[in-house]
């Protein structure tokens, strides 16, 4: 979804030749595979980062537009909403000083960010769900004026019938409220924003790092649940994560298929380009906006992909020789609290994903499916204290999980030939958060039951992210 396109109205003309192209292309990546095709000698690390633009009353402000013209970097683009930006990360080859350059380059990143934001008068803050966002502020009059986004909205009511989306997400704490609403557009996604990491390995491996990837969303979900507030309701530690599913829902309860973010449905098996013939087979196509390029730039399979949002999503890109590669985009992580939480949660995630993949025994044959996708939203909802399922058979709570998970990462990252001063920094800063038990979603808990105040705990989280402090040392 991250290109532009040139039409919003399409025809069923349009859809027989995209449906074609799709199919085609879909056929071309499983030969691709097959042969050998895919880059089969790269480890690389990227990222993604949505952020807040705010007002002085910490407000979400829809100045993206002033705001990326004036930062004029390619690296900042705009997100759905106008208060909404996309930060990118240089991607690293996995190895050396790479986590510590992936900071670095956040670290510029921001400042410039922050200093723009601060020239709009306004100012950026990475954070899941936004404390003092009104439901008034999800409108299409704060929709970045782009061809996609309204196209996106045009198709999944059209899907719809019309109908609203319906927003309904139940606190698990006894007593605590229980938000219903309905929403006459798809802005509701822009109340959702996420760090995203990617991970390309040779193409041979990428079926054992996809199933890892899912078997650990669990655990590190947990680790990095930072969206406990939505609309001024305490609900879930990561309420990002009922709240896109729903955003975006174009079935219904006899249309399941039309649901277009989840977890998804299986594991992947030793052919992981089945997974785009999956999504063709199961998604009907959204946006059928046809091309003249080649079948061998994936141009309709990748538009297609990009409108469907598993938590782990397997991508086709190219190298800098215009090879395709096979990488997956980790979804499960909000944003922030910090910049050093942020790339310690990715070393976690690279790391233990690293021997998972490559162990003697597929960590698949140990956790069926249906369990390691209910860790996900067992973890969605209590954070830490989630009891999750492991590989051992036992159920404990995710912290604990974490804990003895951390010797694995540091393993993992070894094996990579990450440097040791930046894994002992990153994986520090994760088992002091672990024994403290103070991810973001608990300090945003704990500061709100002191002070029962949104405003004050924004103001709070925002001057405690600029000082760059991982979050377990942030003040109530």
């Amino acid at each position: 979804m991250g290109q532009e396109i040139t039409s919003t109205r399409f025809t069923e003309q349009d859809r027989t030749r995209f449906s074609q192209r799709l199919a085609d292309e879909t056929r071309l990546a499983q030969t691709t595979f097959a042969q050998g095709g895919f880059a089969a000698d790269a480890r690389v690390a990227g990222f993604e980062l949505e952020a807040w633009l705010l007002d002085r009353h910490f407000y979400p402000i829809p100045c993206n537009q002033a705001f990326l013209a004036r930062m004029a970097d390619p690296l900042v683009v705009a997100e759905l909403s106008r208060f909404n930006i996309e930060l990118n990360g240089e991607p690293q080859p996995l190895t050396g000083l790479a986590l510590s350059r992936l900071e670095q380059g956040l670290s510029q990143t921001w400042a410039r960010c922050l200093q723009t934001a601060h020239d709009e008068e306004a100012t950026a803050v990475a954070i899941g769900t936004l404390p003092t966002l009104r439901e008034t502020d999800l409108n299409l009059s704060t929709m970045t004026p782009s061809k996609r986004y309204v196209a996106l909205n045009q198709q999944v009511f059209k899907a719809r019938q019309g109908r609203p989306i319906t927003l309904d997400i139940a606190s698990p704490r006894p007593g605590e409220p229980h938000l219903h609403t309905s929403h006459a557009d798809v802005m509701l996604e822009a109340a959702t924003t996420s760090f995203q990491v990617h991970l390309q390995v040779p193409a041979a491996q990428i079926s054992r790092h996809m199933n890892a990837s899912m078997i650990l969303s669990g655990p590190l979900l947990a680790l990095s649940a930072n969206s406990p507030f939505l609309f001024g309701h305490s609900l879930w530690h990561e309420t990002r994560v009922p709240l896109f599913e729903q955003a975006v829902d174009c079935g219904s309860d006899q249309h399941a298929q039309g649901r277009r973010v989840g977890f998804g449905e299986a594991y992947l098996g030793k052919g992981p380009t089945d997974y785009f013939a999956d999504n063709a087979r199961r998604y009907p196509v959204l946006l059928p906006l046809c091309s003249d390029t080649p079948d061998s730039a994936f141009t309709h399979l990748r538009l297609h992909n990009g409108t469907i949002w598993r938590w782990n999503r397997l991508l086709i890109g190219f190298n800098d020789s215009l090879q395709p590669h096979l990488r997956i985009e980790q979804r499960v992580m909000a944003a922030g609290p910090s910049i050093i939480d942020m790339i310690a949660n990715a070393a976690f995630y690279y790391g233990v994903v690293h021997m998972l993949a490559l162990g003697a025994t597929p960590p698949e044959t140990l956790l069926p499916f249906a369990p390691a996708r209910d860790n996900f939203y067992r973890a969605a909802r209590e954070g830490l204290d989630a009891p999750l399922s492991w590989l051992d058979g036992r159920t404990r709570c995710a912290a604990d999980i974490l804990i003895d998970l951390l010797p694995m990462a540091r393993e993992g990252l070894q094996q990579q030939g990450l440097a040791t001063p930046d894994i002992e920094r990153y994986l520090d800063v994760l088992a002091v958060r672990l024994r403290t038990r103070r991810n973001g979603a608990a300090w945003q808990l704990a500061h709100h039951a002191q002070h029962g105040d949104l405003f004050k705990l924004t103001a709070d989280y925002l001057a405690n992210q600029r000082s760059g402090l991982p979050v377990h040392e942030w003040p109530l």
